[in-house]
């Protein structure tokens, strides 16, 4: 009898365990390294089994790898089972079949559209890689699937991780505080009021390992440009930091000033090192100049959003100098001050915060600190130190938990909107606006 008891209440256990499980994750086609950052973490309310619909090849392989390193890792070892199907079929396999509710989606661009319209027309919801769209007629298809989810009851949504960075969420909630910020400056085209540059680097360490990545993510038509792929978490920076949790509206907020393109030049032996394939395909061809790749993977755009200019820069490089990575410089300029993100040599490649004033006031020190204290509920720990052109603002290390920490948060944010049923009333016309942004610069950026 006693036997009996303790197996009827393991039955109950597991039970009530599944009840919670409301989330089924299916991953299609995972051709990014962070289709698998998603599963770095377990959520209690998904399901550990995950559906993985996808061609076989390297980019299939490389992702459950990683889902692999993660289940065997010495330190919080995930437990996720991914079940797989490869037939050629493997999209209207996972349709027909509809085994989850979340499909993830990190790859391939230039068939990222058709995956997304399809799940949402088959009523799954959508966590998606950015970027959603690469040119103006994704752009259409992207309003065509928000829509279309719309119309489902489903959610439709892109990982933006860049929110999760505590420079960039402090240089946000600073400039909110009239005492320290004072009001947004308008800025010029030639002096923007928000600036925001990254540079990024094709050969890097993914979770402890070299990224080998795939030969398709160098061709513009599939991964694209860079004025459409990693400029699209500046452009959401610029929204989300200028104008928090305002709709906007992108047939009549944006207007696109100016946009250019730049290729970075990648050596036979440069690319065979970060894929490596041994000599570029034929689809690369017409962009093989003299016997190297010309990777138009670096751009900038001027644009009005509102009644605010702003600059986005994104620069593609091979490879980062020894003992530095992927950088990131930012500036928000107020009536009272600029709040400056820098990540130099100065700052061990570490990204900073930093509070500049530029008015000419003897009392704003202390009209500083007093506003500062306000934010010691939210952050406790953070702090102020003098420096020649104003303040640094000191971070602790416990806020500092990584780009790949970043994709945990954003899954979690979108459980909770899963479960809540609604995305935030601003996200998906913000979205749209975005999405608008990038890729009318690179329109625009062919006109030249």
């Amino acid at each position: 009898m006693k036997n009996y008891f303790v197996a009827l209440m393991a039955l109950a256990a597991i039970t009530a365990c599944k009840n919670e499980q409301k989330v089924t994750l299916i991953t299609v086609d995972p051709g990014h390294f962070h289709a698998a950052l998603v599963q770095k973490s377990m959520y209690p309310q998904v399901n550990p089994d995950v559906y993985v619909y996808a061609p076989e090849g390297e980019d299939l392989k490389a992702h459950l790898g990683r889902i692999e390193g993660f289940n065997t890792r010495s330190e919080e070892p995930t437990s996720w089972n991914e079940i797989v199907y490869t037939g050629e079929d493997f999209l209207d396999k996972m349709v027909s079949e509809k085994k989850g509710n979340v499909m993830i989606t990190a790859g391939n661009n230039l068939r990222k559209p058709a995956y997304i319209r399809k799940a949402v027309d088959a009523g799954i919801n959508v966590l998606a890689d950015k970027p959603m769209a690469v040119t103006p007629e994704d752009f259409e298809s992207l309003k065509a699937s928000f829509e279309a989810a719309e119309r489902n009851g489903v959610l439709l949504y892109d990982i933006m991780t860049e929110r999760f960075e505590i420079t960039s969420m402090l240089q946000r909630d600073l400039s909110r505080i009239p005492a320290i910020y004072g009001e947004q400056l308008p800025g010029t085209p030639e002096e923007p009021a928000v600036t925001k540059e990254s540079v990024h680097h094709f050969f890097k360490n993914v979770a402890g390992n070299r990224l080998i990545r795939p030969a398709w993510y160098y061709d513009v038509k599939q991964q694209g440009e860079g004025l459409a792929d990693v400029t699209v978490h500046l452009v959401d920076l610029v929204q989300w930091e200028v104008y928090p949790d305002v709709v906007l509206d992108y047939t009549k907020d944006i207007e696109m000033i100016s946009a250019k393109r730049w290729p970075t030049i990648i050596t036979p032996e440069q690319f065979e090192a970060s894929t490596n394939c041994k000599e570029f395909p034929e689809y690369l061809a017409p962009c093989v100049k003299n016997g190297n790749l010309e990777a138009y993977a670096n751009g900038e755009m001027v644009y009005k959003l509102k009644d605010v200019y702003a600059k986005v820069v994104v620069i593609w490089n091979y490879e980062a100098p020894a003992g530095t990575g992927d950088t990131h410089y930012s500036i928000m300029r107020g009536s009272k001050a600029n709040l400056i993100i820098r990540q130099g040599a100065e700052q061990g490649y570490k990204p900073e915060l930093y509070i500049e004033p530029t008015c000419d006031n003897i009392n704003y020190e202390a009209e500083l600190t007093a506003a500062f204290a306000g934010l010691l509920k939210d952050y406790p720990g953070i702090s102020l130190e003098k420096k020649p052109s104003g303040w640094q603002v000191i971070i602790p290390d416990s806020y500092r938990n990584g780009h790949e920490a970043h994709f945990a948060q954003v899954t979690r944010n979108y459980l909770q909107y899963l479960e809540d049923g609604k995305l935030p009333e601003w996200e998906v016309p913000n979205m749209l606006a975005k999405y608008y942004t990038t890729t009318q610069a690179v329109k625009k950026s062919h006109e030249l």
